[in-house]
């Protein structure tokens, strides 16, 4: 069940979670982005980077270089990786997830390509449209579930969200 559930009417409101999620990021941190092709995980995924480190103007998607590698204004790696094009978990953990599931914040998109190896303390986000799949709708939703280490960060997002 999720621990929050929010309306996402238009890219402001992304860019405006993706600050929230971006606060007290840390090594260690593992953020799943779930949904259908144009749920907006991409656009969440770059709104917490740019939050993260604003020097960062360009965040391309990385689908076809799988990942995409940036700093935290604190040095830490942040790992942005787009598993879609992935055939299986081993194929992924070959990009040195072991590691960057330690050492730097992680934003998987396409975690379900993961499977069993996606780490049980991820902050999960599904993404979804207010009208199933018709991605030309602004108004998305995503559901939130926290590992219990997310308590205090997730007390403050729903403060602020609610």
């Amino acid at each position: 069940m999720p621990v929050l559930q929010l309306e996402l009417p238009d890219l402001s409101a992304t860019e405006t979670l993706g600050a929230l999620l971006a606060d007290g990021l840390a090594a260690g941190d593992v953020i799943s982005l779930s949904g259908p092709l144009g749920a907006g995980k991409s656009a969440l995924a770059r709104a917490i980077i740019q939050a993260a480190n604003p020097a960062e103007t360009d965040v391309p998607s990385p689908t076809f270089t799988l990942v995409q590698t940036y700093e935290l204004g604190n040095g830490t790696p942040l790992w942005h990786l787009d598993l879609y094009r992935i055939e299986s978990p081993e194929d992924a953990m070959q990009l040195g997830l072991d590691d960057a599931f330690i050492d730097a914040v992680c934003l998987i998109e396409w975690p379900d390509r993961l499977k069993k190896l996606l780490p049980k303390t991820n902050l999960s986000i599904h993404l979804y449209m207010a009208d199933g799949d018709d991605s030309s709708s602004n108004i998305r939703f995503a559901d939130i579930t926290a590992p219990p280490h997310w308590a205090a960060r997730m007390t403050a997002i729903i403060a602020k969200t609610g």
